[in-house]
């Protein structure tokens, strides 16, 4: 299969994030569309394995690009039988032949053969062919002298259902709804007892019958703070209280109110307050602006990791064709110059793999999995794929054996975790070292002890860390993002495992949970 590497790369990128699983399908409609994968069951099962986890606004997105490439007909099938407002995006993009007009036509209902009559290109054959529906594509289909919908005259069910109709348009206005708009201001009144009994904004329900007297109701359940009360209870005025309306409506949230009381001017009674109420500016609200900044930085990194990854491995799958000669004859120096190449790229899409793992762990976005690991297997298979790197240092690294030894981790993020802590020691081995890996079982835990390599065993940790910029993280073999960044990324990733990762002088230990078992041989989870 061409570009066999490029499509192994995009069916085995992670799905289970809302990005990930946008940018996979992204990826699968531009690759077939554009003929770099083929359009067969499998490929259009994935993508319809996607589908409603990709939001429609993606789907019509993807559906827009097929006016620039002359799509295979199955996939302008698949995307045609989506929802209406895909269909027709489609519909409207897309560039196909006569015949394949004629093959698709039978296969659209009433709103996709809409969508083809505002289309002015068409064959005129496939014109006609809109033309000999008549008017049936407009017509309700009632019939007085049917029994109703659930009859079982065969002939009404390729009428128009009414309840799916009103169903529909129901959706469809749920779907454009604008989202509400926060209200920003408005005044109030509240009686003698402090229960607020007027407002000049909507939804008043919200608001009225809240109180600004703690009295009256639990603390724990009140609407304003001490400042209010306390005011309320003096009949003094107040400014920059806080106030908390319920709900999810345009009046619900946060607000600072401001109030005066009110007297009776004949008996000088007191009658209630008056006051006004604004949205929080910035530097009052609650949130740290920090951890919201932290986030959304986080989230752009994951867009920028997720665009790269296409023309990476796009990169990676052409100097795969060249080195093996899949296209014709290669020269020697240009099968060595993209094996080179090949070499690069891989690091460079670990690289992004490393990136990537780093955003979701910074923006809150990472995604655990239960499971278990034996780690004697782990750790032999990761030394098998580290062969290659140990063999470029001239180093060894050597796997203890404890069969029985388990950690209460997914196997996935366990040997993302192992992995990239070994090969970051391993990079910076020396002619000769040997790397020693030790397994201690604790309570509830299983700790794996590392003896790094003596140029990063002087080090502590704050100069471990800071490794990014130094000559020592640019020797051959050593992580493209420097030894700093990996290290740092195993501690995160420990974390987020429920474990830790330890520098003391000459020991690196990674401690994570162990499987325990009780006394009838039963395992389960340990500390997290």
């Amino acid at each position: 299969m061409r570009f066999n590497d490029s499509l192994r790369t995009v069916l085995a990128a992670e799905t289970r994030s809302a990005l990930g699983v946008r940018a996979t399908y992204r990826q699968l409609v531009d690759l077939i569309a554009r003929r770099r994968a083929p359009a067969d069951d499998t490929l259009l099962m994935r993508l319809t394995q996607l589908r409603d986890r990709v939001p429609e606004t993606v789907r019509i997105s993807c559906a827009r690009t097929l006016a620039l490439v002359d799509a295979p007909l199955s996939l302008v099938m698949l995307l045609a039988e989506d929802t209406p407002a895909v269909a027709a995006a489609t519909l409207q993009a897309v560039r196909l032949d006569g015949d394949d007009w004629e093959a698709l036509l039978p296969r659209l209902g009433p709103v996709g053969r809409n969508v083809l009559r505002q289309r002015r290109d068409l064959p005129p054959s496939i014109e006609r062919a809109l033309e000999s529906f008549g008017g049936a594509d407009f017509r309700l289909g009632y019939d007085p002298g049917t029994r109703g919908l659930d009859s079982g005259d065969p002939a009404i069910g390729t009428r128009f259902d009414i309840a799916d109709l009103v169903e529909r348009i129901a959706a469809h206005q749920r779907e454009d709804l604008d989202p509400i708009q926060p209200l920003a201001a408005f005044q109030f009144e509240t009686d003698a007892a402090g229960v607020i009994r007027w407002l000049d904004a909507a939804p008043r329900g919200a608001v009225i019958g809240l109180t600004l007297d703690h009295r009256a109701g639990v603390w724990a359940g009140a609407a304003v703070d001490g400042v209010a009360s306390g005011a309320f209870r003096k009949r003094a005025p107040f400014s920059g209280a806080r106030l908390r309306v319920p709900g999810a409506s345009a009046i619900a949230g946060e607000w600072r109110i401001a109030g005066v009381p009110m007297f009776d001017q004949a008996t000088g009674a007191f009658t209630g307050m008056r006051g006004h109420a604004r949205r929080p500016r910035a530097d009052e609200r609650a949130e740290r602006r920090a951890d919201r900044d932290r986030v959304a930085s986080a989230e752009g990194v994951r867009r920028l990791v997720h665009e790269l990854r296409t023309p990476t491995s796009a990169i990676a799958g052409f100097s795969e064709l060249i080195e093996q000669q899949l296209l014709g004859p290669v020269a020697p120096a240009y099968r060595e110059r993209a094996s080179d190449i090949r070499r690069r790229v891989t690091d460079l899409i670990g690289a992004i793999d490393d990136l990537d793992l780093a955003a979701r762990i910074d923006g809150q976005a990472l995604e655990r999995r239960n499971g278990i690991t034996p780690a004697s297997a782990l750790l032999k298979r990761i030394a098998e794929d580290l062969a290659p790197l140990a063999a470029m240092r001239q180093a060894e690294l050597s796997v203890p054996s404890l069969d029985h030894a388990t950690w209460s981790v997914d196997p996935y993020d366990a040997e993302r975790l192992i992995a990239r802590l070994l090969s970051a020691a391993l990079s910076a081995a020396m002619p000769g070292e040997r790397l020693t890996i030790a397994l201690v079982e604790g309570i509830d835990t299983l700790a794996l002890a590392l003896v790094p390599p003596a140029a990063l065993a002087s080090r502590d940790e704050a100069s471990l860390f800071a490794l990014d910029d130094e000559e020592a993280s640019r020797d051959e073999g050593a992580p493209l993002l420097g030894a700093g960044f990996a290290l740092r990324l195993v501690r995160n990733l420990a974390a987020e495992l429920g474990g830790r990762f330890m520098i003391a002088p000459g020991l690196f230990t990674l401690l994570l949970p162990a499987v325990v078992r009780d006394a009838t041989g039963q395992a389960s989870g340990g500390a997290t």
